[in-house]
């Protein structure tokens, strides 16, 4: 197993990500704890010390799965992380209800790592506004040792990170962040890891297979690749590209089964960056899968001016872009969640009077339909 260094630790390379964990009969909520536990027994023994959970996933039953497994190993043997469920806006004046439910479920004393979930559009101000004391109840915590180390993941566009950076980054610890071959360029992946870096904070990094977009690659997909380094697995070509930043410590992987696991701790025995050729390779085929159904919008911010609904149509046409791409999932929506219902696609009247300045001739209009549609 690769360690990486940190704050005197060392961390596994790859962490167990509790957001997809076997279950049983395709109920999201019925955990297969014996598979959990076969799991677990295997990455402690193959050298995995980072465990990953929060309040929400697997309807609430994550927590008390991986809890579990876990209590049959001393706790000095693991480091396990939870989060602040902030995703839901009910949550903020909760912190401190939650906080001792959750130690109960994983059965601990303590919390290695501490996240404040999945800061976005939808709950920067909620997360910032101090009549909720989320952060000074956290660092309480932190001083009576009930949290080693304070961070927080983020799934929200540059501004946002930008925004709780400015006003809590003196007190994060690592930052989690959406990070693959795709996501580098798509959505603004390496500006965000430049960011970080100005602050001094480590990435931690989640969805290193885009939902397992990236571990399905197709046969012309792969061969792409393939013809630089034959024998290497789909997966393992997204684990090198992360193992190939700078500044990224622990790479969680949600994985659903002993058998994905297997292939994975195969691939973090040992370290190997991708050489600049093949990093060229990754994310050229990376720019290919999305400009494959993505719109070439280039912000010039020239329809804007002339969309008498007052559209942020660049914007609204990244997020069209990411939910196109995705087929769906939580991020554009939950992005949307915080525009104005009056902004958001369902207000384009299709007058098309975009279209007729737009230096890529798109058909904007047709995009804001079928992303309402898609919604």
């Amino acid at each position: 197993m690769i360690y990486k260094k940190y704050q005197g630790q060392k961390l596994s390379n790859l962490g167990m990500g509790c957001m997809r964990l076997p279950v049983v009969g395709g109920a999201d909520g019925a955990v297969d704890q014996s598979a959990v536990e076969e799991m677990v027994a295997c990455a402690m023994e193959r050298g995995v010390n980072y465990y990953d959970t929060a309040w929400g996933y697997h309807g609430g039953h994550s927590e008390t799965a991986i809890g579990t497994a876990l209590s049959a190993y001393p706790r000095e043997t693991f480091y396990l992380a939870d989060k602040f469920p902030g995703y839901d806006l009910s949550n903020m004046d909760k912190a401190a209800e939650i906080f001792e439910a959750q130690l109960k479920k994983c059965r601990v004393e303590y919390f290695d790592f501490y996240l404040f979930h999945n800061v976005c559009e939808m709950n920067i101000d909620a997360y910032l506004d101090p009549k909720y004391g989320i952060l000074d109840y956290l660092l309480e915590q932190k001083k009576k040792g009930r949290i080693r180390h304070l961070g927080f993941s983020c799934h929200g566009a540059m501004p946002v990170l930008k925004r709780f950076l400015e006003a809590y980054g003196a007190h994060m610890e690592f930052c989690q962040l959406q990070l693959n071959y795709v996501d580098w360029r798509f959505q603004g992946g390496k500006e965000k890891v430049e960011l970080l870096e100005r602050y001094h904070i480590p990435v931690w990094v989640m969805e290193p297979l885009r939902g397992g977009r990236l571990a399905r690659l197709s046969e012309k997909e792969l061969a792409m690749l393939q013809a630089l380094r034959p024998e290497r697995s789909a997966p393992a070509w997204a684990f090198r590209f992360l193992q190939s930043i700078p500044g990224v410590t622990v790479i969680l992987s949600g994985m659903s089964d002993l058998e994905q696991m297997k292939d994975n701790l195969e691939t973090f025995e040992t370290e190997e960056p991708l050489s600049d050729g093949e990093q060229k390779a990754v994310l050229a085929l990376g720019e290919e899968m999305t400009n494959s159904k993505a719109l070439a919008c280039t912000a010039c911010r020239y329809c804007t001016a002339h969309c008498p609904q007052g559209l942020d149509i660049p914007h609204l046409l990244a997020l069209y872009n990411e939910h196109r791409f995705t087929g769906g999932g939580f991020i554009a929506p939950m992005a949307l969640s915080a525009i104005p219902a009056d902004k958001r696609p369902g207000a384009c009247v299709g007058c098309r009077s975009c279209e007729a300045v737009c230096p890529q001739q798109l058909k904007i209009s047709e995009a804001m339909a079928e992303f309402s549609a898609m919604l």
